[in-house]
């Protein structure tokens, strides 16, 4: 309830999808080895994206 109004963070909104990739990922993996590559080179941008925004 105190969080209603609380805006998230670039960060949070980055995890959040990294997180939603991943599972895709792991889902892919053991069907289509090729669209599992592709979650998984996604979710490496969105992890290189989160930690610029953790140095900076």
């Amino acid at each position: 309830m105190f969080g209603l109004f609380k805006k998230t963070t670039e960060v949070e909104k980055l995890s959040k999808q990294y997180e939603k990739l991943m599972a895709d990922w792991h889902k892919l993996s053991t069907t289509n080895r090729g669209e599992s590559d592709k979650k998984y080179a996604e979710a490496q941008i969105i992890m290189d994206k989160i930690e610029q925004l953790k140095k900076a």
